[in-house]
Protein backbone atom coordinates (compact mmCIF):
# COMPACT_ATOMS: atom_id res chain seq x y z
CA UNK A 1 0.00 0.00 0.00
CA UNK A 2 2.80 2.40 0.88
CA UNK A 3 4.33 1.98 -2.59
CA UNK A 4 1.06 1.79 -4.54
CA UNK A 5 1.71 5.08 -6.34
CA UNK A 6 4.75 3.44 -7.94
CA UNK A 7 2.87 0.30 -8.99
CA UNK A 8 1.14 -0.34 -12.28
CA UNK A 9 -2.23 -1.69 -13.29
CA UNK A 10 -3.10 -4.92 -15.12
CA UNK A 11 -2.29 -5.28 -18.78
CA UNK A 12 -4.77 -8.15 -19.13
CA UNK A 13 -7.69 -9.83 -17.43
CA UNK A 14 -8.87 -13.40 -17.96
CA UNK A 15 -12.57 -12.75 -17.42
CA UNK A 16 -14.25 -16.17 -17.64
CA UNK A 17 -16.39 -18.04 -18.25
CA UNK A 18 -16.87 -19.99 -15.07
CA UNK A 19 -15.88 -23.65 -15.54
CA UNK A 20 -14.46 -22.72 -18.92
CA UNK A 21 -10.74 -23.02 -18.20
CA UNK A 22 -10.02 -19.64 -16.60
CA UNK A 23 -7.77 -21.17 -13.95
CA UNK A 24 -5.94 -23.32 -16.49
CA UNK A 25 -5.25 -20.43 -18.86
CA UNK A 26 -4.04 -18.19 -16.06
CA UNK A 27 -1.70 -20.91 -14.81
CA UNK A 28 -0.33 -21.45 -18.33
CA UNK A 29 0.34 -17.71 -18.59
CA UNK A 30 2.19 -17.72 -15.27
CA UNK A 31 4.59 -20.26 -16.75
CA UNK A 32 5.74 -17.55 -19.17
CA UNK A 33 8.77 -15.53 -17.99
CA UNK A 34 7.16 -12.40 -19.42
CA UNK A 35 3.91 -12.73 -17.46
CA UNK A 36 3.67 -11.58 -13.87
CA UNK A 37 0.88 -12.61 -11.55
CA UNK A 38 -0.40 -10.83 -8.48
CA UNK A 39 2.20 -9.44 -6.10
CA UNK A 40 3.71 -11.20 -4.28
CA UNK A 41 3.34 -14.19 -6.56
CA UNK A 42 4.18 -16.65 -3.78
CA UNK A 43 0.61 -16.23 -2.54
CA UNK A 44 -0.58 -17.99 -5.67
CA UNK A 45 -3.72 -15.89 -5.99
CA UNK A 46 -5.34 -15.43 -9.39
CA UNK A 47 -7.77 -12.63 -8.52
CA UNK A 48 -8.20 -9.63 -6.26
CA UNK A 49 -12.01 -9.66 -6.74
CA UNK A 50 -11.60 -5.88 -6.77
CA UNK A 51 -14.10 -4.87 -9.41
CA UNK A 52 -17.12 -6.56 -7.82
CA UNK A 53 -16.37 -7.36 -4.17
CA UNK A 54 -13.50 -5.17 -3.00
CA UNK A 55 -14.08 -1.87 -4.79
CA UNK A 56 -14.57 -0.13 -1.44
CA UNK A 57 -10.91 -0.82 -0.58
CA UNK A 58 -9.83 1.72 -3.19
CA UNK A 59 -7.35 2.07 -6.01
CA UNK A 60 -4.20 2.11 -3.81
CA UNK A 61 -5.25 -1.28 -2.41
CA UNK A 62 -5.77 -2.62 -5.93
CA UNK A 63 -2.44 -1.30 -7.19
CA UNK A 64 -0.68 -2.91 -4.21
CA UNK A 65 -1.30 -6.28 -5.88
CA UNK A 66 0.82 -5.45 -8.92
CA UNK A 67 4.53 -5.04 -9.43
CA UNK A 68 6.41 -1.77 -9.15
CA UNK A 69 7.55 0.15 -12.20
CA UNK A 70 11.13 -0.38 -11.05
CA UNK A 71 10.63 -4.14 -11.07
CA UNK A 72 8.97 -4.02 -14.49
CA UNK A 73 11.82 -1.96 -15.94
CA UNK A 74 14.40 -4.35 -14.50
CA UNK A 75 12.52 -7.34 -15.91
CA UNK A 76 12.23 -5.62 -19.30
CA UNK A 77 16.00 -5.19 -19.48
CA UNK A 78 16.51 -8.88 -18.69
CA UNK A 79 13.83 -10.14 -21.08
CA UNK A 80 14.36 -7.71 -23.93
CA UNK A 81 10.66 -6.74 -23.82
CA UNK A 82 8.30 -5.39 -21.20
CA UNK A 83 6.49 -8.08 -19.20
CA UNK A 84 2.73 -8.00 -18.75
CA UNK A 85 0.72 -8.27 -15.55
CA UNK A 86 -2.79 -9.52 -14.98
CA UNK A 87 -5.36 -11.38 -12.96
CA UNK A 88 -8.25 -13.76 -13.63
CA UNK A 89 -11.81 -13.95 -12.38
CA UNK A 90 -14.82 -15.57 -14.07
CA UNK A 91 -17.09 -13.12 -12.27
CA UNK A 92 -15.56 -10.26 -14.28
CA UNK A 93 -17.40 -11.56 -17.34
CA UNK A 94 -20.64 -12.23 -15.48
CA UNK A 95 -21.13 -9.03 -13.45
CA UNK A 96 -22.30 -6.28 -15.82
CA UNK A 97 -20.92 -3.60 -13.47
CA UNK A 98 -17.34 -4.73 -14.00
CA UNK A 99 -16.47 -3.56 -17.57
CA UNK A 100 -17.17 0.16 -17.01
CA UNK A 101 -15.29 0.02 -13.72
CA UNK A 102 -12.30 -1.55 -15.44
CA UNK A 103 -12.45 1.01 -18.26
CA UNK A 104 -12.41 3.88 -15.78
CA UNK A 105 -9.27 2.58 -14.09
CA UNK A 106 -7.41 0.70 -16.85
CA UNK A 107 -8.78 1.67 -20.29
CA UNK A 108 -5.98 -0.06 -22.22
CA UNK A 109 -6.46 -3.46 -20.55
CA UNK A 110 -6.96 -6.52 -22.76
CA UNK A 111 -9.60 -9.08 -21.80
CA UNK A 112 -9.60 -12.78 -22.60
CA UNK A 113 -12.91 -14.64 -22.45
CA UNK A 114 -13.24 -18.40 -22.69
CA UNK A 115 -16.56 -19.78 -23.89
CA UNK A 116 -17.41 -23.45 -23.39
CA UNK A 117 -20.28 -25.59 -24.64
CA UNK A 118 -22.94 -24.13 -22.31
CA UNK A 119 -24.59 -27.48 -21.67
CA UNK A 120 -21.33 -28.94 -20.36
CA UNK A 121 -20.55 -25.70 -18.55
CA UNK A 122 -23.87 -25.76 -16.69
CA UNK A 123 -23.35 -29.34 -15.55
CA UNK A 124 -19.78 -28.64 -14.42
CA UNK A 125 -20.93 -25.51 -12.57
CA UNK A 126 -23.65 -27.51 -10.79
CA UNK A 127 -21.20 -30.26 -9.83
CA UNK A 128 -18.80 -27.72 -8.37
CA UNK A 129 -21.55 -26.20 -6.24
CA UNK A 130 -22.45 -29.67 -4.96
CA UNK A 131 -18.81 -30.32 -4.09
CA UNK A 132 -18.66 -26.93 -2.32
CA UNK A 133 -21.60 -27.93 -0.14
CA UNK A 134 -23.94 -25.13 -1.22
CA UNK A 135 -26.19 -27.11 -3.59
CA UNK A 136 -28.65 -29.54 -1.96
CA UNK A 137 -30.90 -29.93 -5.01
CA UNK A 138 -30.71 -32.33 -7.94
CA UNK A 139 -29.68 -30.82 -11.26
CA UNK A 140 -33.26 -30.72 -12.66
CA UNK A 141 -34.48 -29.20 -9.39
CA UNK A 142 -31.68 -26.62 -9.40
CA UNK A 143 -32.50 -25.57 -12.97
CA UNK A 144 -36.16 -25.24 -12.05
CA UNK A 145 -35.26 -23.14 -8.99
CA UNK A 146 -32.83 -20.87 -10.83
CA UNK A 147 -35.23 -18.00 -11.51
CA UNK A 148 -36.49 -18.01 -7.92
CA UNK A 149 -32.97 -18.12 -6.48
CA UNK A 150 -31.51 -15.38 -8.67
CA UNK A 151 -34.59 -13.24 -9.25
CA UNK A 152 -34.05 -9.59 -8.41
CA UNK A 153 -30.33 -9.99 -7.80
CA UNK A 154 -29.13 -8.03 -10.88
CA UNK A 155 -31.48 -5.18 -9.96
CA UNK A 156 -30.16 -5.13 -6.40
CA UNK A 157 -26.60 -5.11 -7.72
CA UNK A 158 -27.42 -2.12 -9.93
CA UNK A 159 -28.97 -0.22 -7.02
CA UNK A 160 -26.12 -0.98 -4.62
CA UNK A 161 -22.63 -0.75 -6.17
CA UNK A 162 -21.11 -2.43 -3.11
CA UNK A 163 -23.44 -5.44 -3.11
CA UNK A 164 -22.07 -8.85 -4.06
CA UNK A 165 -24.60 -11.59 -4.69
CA UNK A 166 -23.54 -15.13 -3.85
CA UNK A 167 -26.77 -16.37 -5.42
CA UNK A 168 -25.88 -14.64 -8.71
CA UNK A 169 -22.52 -16.39 -8.61
CA UNK A 170 -23.58 -19.81 -7.36
CA UNK A 171 -26.89 -20.68 -8.99
CA UNK A 172 -27.30 -19.26 -12.54
CA UNK A 173 -26.43 -22.58 -14.18
CA UNK A 174 -28.55 -21.87 -17.25
CA UNK A 175 -28.22 -18.11 -17.55
CA UNK A 176 -24.46 -18.02 -17.30
CA UNK A 177 -24.13 -20.00 -20.53
CA UNK A 178 -25.86 -17.28 -22.58
CA UNK A 179 -22.58 -15.68 -23.57
CA UNK A 180 -23.40 -13.05 -26.17
CA UNK A 181 -24.87 -10.42 -23.81
CA UNK A 182 -21.88 -10.84 -21.51
CA UNK A 183 -19.42 -10.24 -24.35
CA UNK A 184 -21.43 -7.29 -25.63
CA UNK A 185 -21.28 -5.71 -22.18
CA UNK A 186 -17.49 -5.76 -22.52
CA UNK A 187 -17.49 -4.32 -26.03
CA UNK A 188 -19.78 -1.52 -24.88
CA UNK A 189 -16.88 -0.41 -22.66
CA UNK A 190 -13.87 -1.47 -24.74
CA UNK A 191 -12.91 -1.61 -28.43
CA UNK A 192 -13.53 -5.00 -29.96
CA UNK A 193 -9.81 -5.51 -30.55
CA UNK A 194 -9.20 -5.45 -26.78
CA UNK A 195 -11.31 -8.58 -26.30
CA UNK A 196 -10.15 -12.05 -27.30
CA UNK A 197 -12.71 -14.86 -27.29
CA UNK A 198 -11.32 -18.39 -26.99
CA UNK A 199 -13.38 -21.55 -27.38
CA UNK A 200 -12.57 -23.63 -24.31
CA UNK A 201 -12.61 -26.86 -26.27
CA UNK A 202 -9.83 -25.51 -28.50
CA UNK A 203 -7.65 -24.90 -25.47
CA UNK A 204 -8.40 -28.35 -24.06
CA UNK A 205 -7.34 -30.04 -27.33
CA UNK A 206 -4.43 -27.77 -28.30
CA UNK A 207 -3.05 -26.04 -25.22
CA UNK A 208 0.16 -24.84 -26.84
CA UNK A 209 -1.57 -23.57 -29.98
CA UNK A 210 -4.11 -21.50 -28.04
CA UNK A 211 -1.37 -20.31 -25.68
CA UNK A 212 0.59 -19.07 -28.70
CA UNK A 213 -2.45 -17.11 -29.89
CA UNK A 214 -2.98 -15.57 -26.46
CA UNK A 215 0.67 -14.52 -26.30
CA UNK A 216 0.32 -12.83 -29.68
CA UNK A 217 -2.79 -11.02 -28.43
CA UNK A 218 -0.86 -9.80 -25.37
CA UNK A 219 2.10 -8.71 -27.49
CA UNK A 220 4.68 -11.05 -25.97
CA UNK A 221 6.71 -13.83 -27.63
CA UNK A 222 5.44 -17.33 -27.06
CA UNK A 223 7.39 -20.01 -25.20
CA UNK A 224 7.07 -23.79 -24.97
CA UNK A 225 4.89 -24.72 -22.01
CA UNK A 226 6.47 -27.14 -19.52
CA UNK A 227 3.10 -28.81 -18.90
CA UNK A 228 -0.27 -28.90 -20.59
CA UNK A 229 -2.23 -30.44 -17.74
CA UNK A 230 -5.68 -29.10 -16.88
CA UNK A 231 -6.03 -27.15 -13.65
CA UNK A 232 -9.08 -27.07 -11.37
CA UNK A 233 -10.74 -30.01 -13.13
CA UNK A 234 -13.05 -32.30 -11.21
CA UNK A 235 -14.47 -35.74 -11.85
CA UNK A 236 -18.23 -35.94 -12.31
CA UNK A 237 -20.92 -38.38 -13.34
CA UNK A 238 -23.15 -38.38 -16.37
CA UNK A 239 -25.69 -35.64 -16.90
CA UNK A 240 -29.32 -36.84 -17.00
CA UNK A 241 -30.10 -37.31 -20.70
CA UNK A 242 -33.47 -35.56 -20.53
CA UNK A 243 -31.80 -32.49 -19.03
CA UNK A 244 -29.09 -32.55 -21.69
CA UNK A 245 -31.69 -32.58 -24.45
CA UNK A 246 -33.65 -29.73 -22.88
CA UNK A 247 -30.57 -27.57 -22.39
CA UNK A 248 -29.33 -28.30 -25.91
CA UNK A 249 -32.59 -26.97 -27.34
CA UNK A 250 -32.58 -23.99 -25.01
CA UNK A 251 -29.10 -22.91 -26.03
CA UNK A 252 -29.50 -23.54 -29.76
CA UNK A 253 -30.65 -19.99 -30.71
CA UNK A 254 -28.23 -18.39 -28.25
CA UNK A 255 -25.31 -20.34 -29.72
CA UNK A 256 -26.38 -19.39 -33.24
CA UNK A 257 -26.45 -15.71 -32.27
CA UNK A 258 -23.00 -16.02 -30.72
CA UNK A 259 -21.61 -17.72 -33.83
CA UNK A 260 -22.99 -14.90 -35.99
CA UNK A 261 -21.40 -12.32 -33.70
CA UNK A 262 -18.01 -14.05 -33.70
CA UNK A 263 -18.16 -14.99 -37.38
CA UNK A 264 -17.17 -18.61 -36.79
CA UNK A 265 -18.67 -21.94 -35.93
CA UNK A 266 -18.38 -23.14 -32.35
CA UNK A 267 -19.28 -26.76 -33.00
CA UNK A 268 -21.73 -27.09 -30.13
CA UNK A 269 -24.59 -29.33 -31.19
Amino acid sequence: MATSSRRGLPDFLVIGTKRGGTTSLFNYLLMHPGVLGLYPQVRGRKSTDYFYRNLHLGEPWYRSHFHSETHLERAARQLGYRPVCGEASPFYMWDERVPPRVRELAPSVKAIALVRDPVERAWSHYQERVQNGVEPLSFPEALAAESRRTGGEPERMRRDPSYHSDAWDWYPYRQRGVYLPQLQTWTESFPRDQLMVVRSEDMYTDVQGVFDEVCAFLGIPSVALPTRKTFNASARGAMPEAVREELTEFYRPHNAALEAYLGRSLGWS
